[in-house]
């Protein structure tokens, strides 16, 4: 399955796990942070660098894959010396730390800002339209409204914002009028698919795929509110890291990508961080073959002063 680029039901591949672990200047005996612990993949690698004697706090807001990845890791013979979960988001890192006895930060700190493959998978988190199923899409089921119940109540003019400003949907204002007439019967993940396909004019020259897609990342983000978390985590990284310590964020989506840049790029101004990469890292062309779902990943790092 992997030899075909497709993802096991249930898993989910890391993305420039190397490449991470190399901005990070991961070492036996430091402590680190993994602020989006997902299947556990980037956090396993780490876990074997910092051996011996460093510590990993691994925070995930997911009620339902966080115990399945915990107990996987612990299995692996990670103890609580070596590694410490806590659920919550990472606009929550700074409370997290000082909960487990860090007040002066750890030495890295690593974020994949994607949705992990378990999520994607399962229809009935409603994040695909590959498979039918309720429109959750909320990455904590436990908290805030589904996408279904956030389309019943948008205008028109907030779900054009959101389409355009999360996705950059150049037919933002021709779906939400669609849509908006629709409300409440949209409940299901191919019913809202359906329905924006129709939205479509006959002849229009994107691909309608595309559009499906991006009409589910923007919803997505929305739900979950995930730039106003990404915009906590950066406000609070720099007093998040003891000084010298590193941060690298996976992103992949444009409007999360500027948010890293202009924060790093902004921290070496003022002198809260010493530098930055000049440029994002990009998976190569061996790694997007193995694992189409990386395609799209930018990978940047700064180091705190």
């Amino acid at each position: 399955m992997r030899e075909s680029g497709r993802t096991p039901a249930g898993q989910h591949v890391p993305i420039l796990v190397e490449e991470a672990i190399a901005a990070l200047e991961v070492r036996p005996g430091a402590r680190g942070v993994d602020a989006t612990l997902g299947y556990g993949g980037h956090a396993e690698r780490f876990l074997a660098r910092l051996a011996p004697g460093g510590r990993l706090l691994a925070l995930d807001a997911d009620p339902v894959e966080l115990p399945k990845t915990e107990a996987r890791l612990r299995a692996l013979g990670h103890d609580a010396q070596a590694l410490t979960v806590r659920r919550t988001n990472f606009a929550g890192l700074r409370k997290a730390l000082e909960e487990v006895g860090w007040p002066d930060g750890a030495d890295f700190v690593f974020a994949d800002l994607g949705v992990s493959s378990m999520q994607i998978d399962d229809p009935a988190r409603g994040f695909t339209f590959k498979a039918d199923g309720p429109l959750d899409m909320r990455m904590n089921p436990r908290r805030g409204v589904p996408a279904a119940q956030w389309l019943e109540r948008a205008t028109v003019e907030t779900l054009t914002r959101v389409l355009f400003d999360h996705s950059d949907e150049p037919n933002a204002k021709v779906i939400a009028e669609a849509l908006y007439l629709q409300r409440g019967t949209l409940r299901t993940t191919l019913g809202l698919a359906d329905a924006v396909r129709a939205s479509l004019p006959p002849r229009t020259t994107d691909d309608v795929e595309t559009t499906v897609r991006r009409v589910f990342q923007a919803l997505r983000i929305e739900v979950n509110d995930e730039f106003g978390a990404l915009d906590a985590l950066l406000r609070d990284l720099p007093s998040c890291l003891r000084p010298g310590g590193r941060a690298a964020l996976l992103s992949f989506h444009s409007g999360e990508d500027r948010r890293v840049k202009k924060a790093f790029q902004s921290g070496v101004k003022d002198g809260t961080y010493a530098r930055t990469s000049d440029d994002v890292t990009r998976p190569s062309p061996a790694e997007q073959r193995e694992n189409p779902r990386s395609s799209p990943a930018k990978l940047r790092w700064t180091q705190r002063s």
